[in-house]
């Protein structure tokens, strides 16, 4: 994506957290710490099961009446419904405002350009009444402003920006092995960790409890991540389930197919080091670990 370009992403949700009890509430839940949450900054965090496996993840901006989900669109619905039931006798209120905003993509570079402009230092900052804020994953993948669809418009304009699709920034992502499609694909089937949390800043190991925790902690302590979710790449098409092979030993299962496909790939028996860049196939057809 370049300097004068922006992505515009219809698919995401969002979801606002509201009332006295709110911070609270969310401290109690997600993996990251809301105490790091604030006008200047947001983060990148996720809601696991008890048993600590990958639910859902989001980005997490503070607003004037409490806190916005930026999260997978199509699990809107389901990711609220997970956490009302957490509500208990919180004062907390759960709205989804999906249909009334979006999410748009611009390059890092520009990002800094408004920065200076408006002399702001900050990595989160409001800007024509929208937050905007550098990806906390990673700054590569530029920074994110929400917005209703007619304002960002007209912040386009005024930016005199140019909208492009959504690949490049797909295909950045992949590279540096986020997925940001297929996300469903992943729920249930790993943990945190195996999902590259600690790398992408989603994961405070010095906050209190929160759902997963002890399962999280644990797997850090004793290192005991036996397995890594990471980008492939193959000349064919892959289906969820394929087994990737070195030689007769299976060292990973497709979780997310095409166009970007992701791997849970094993990092022990045999040692990732042995097979990382050796031959490796899905159904006799070679496959390469990018990420």
């Amino acid at each position: 994506m370049e300097k004068d370009q922006i992505i515009i992403l219809e698919n995401r949700g969002l979801i606002s957290i509201t009332g006295e009890d709110a911070k609270d509430y969310l401290q109690n839940i997600i993996t990251n710490d809301i105490h790091k949450v604030s006008n200047s900054n947001s983060i990148f965090a996720a809601l696991l099961s008890p048993q600590g496996k990958y639910l859902f993840d989001f980005f997490v901006i503070k607003n004037q009446e409490g806190y916005l989900l930026d999260c997978e669109g199509s699990s809107s619905k389901e990711l609220i419904n997970n956490l009302s039931k957490y509500k208990l006798t919180s004062k907390v209120d759960i709205e989804d405002l999906s249909t009334k905003y979006v999410v748009g993509i611009m390059n890092f570079e520009n990002f800094k350009i408004i920065q200076k402009k408006l002399n702001k230092q900050e990595a989160t900052f409001e800007f024509r009444e929208s937050p905007i804020f550098v990806d906390p994953r990673d700054s590569d993948l530029g920074a994110r402003i929400i917005s209703p669809l007619e304002k960002l418009y007209l912040t386009i304009k005024k930016l005199n920006l140019k909208i492009v699709e959504n690949k490049s920034y797909l295909e950045k992502a992949f590279l540096k092995g986020i997925p940001v499609e297929g996300l469903n694909n992943l729920q249930n089937q790993l943990f945190g960790l195996e999902i590259n949390f600690e790398k992408l800043n989603a994961i405070d190991f010095k906050k209190g409890c929160y759902v997963g925790q002890e399962n999280t902690a644990r797997m850090k302590l004793k290192n005991k991540i036996r397995r890594q979710l990471m980008s492939i790449k193959t000349d064919k098409n892959v289906k969820i389930g394929d087994e990737i092979k070195y030689n007769d030993s299976i060292v990973g299962r497709i979780l997310i197919d095409k166009p970007y496909p992701f791997a849970l790939i094993k990092l022990f028996d045999p040692e990732f080091s042995e097979f990382k860049d050796k031959k490796l196939t899905i159904n006799s057809t070679n496959v390469e670990i990018i990420s």
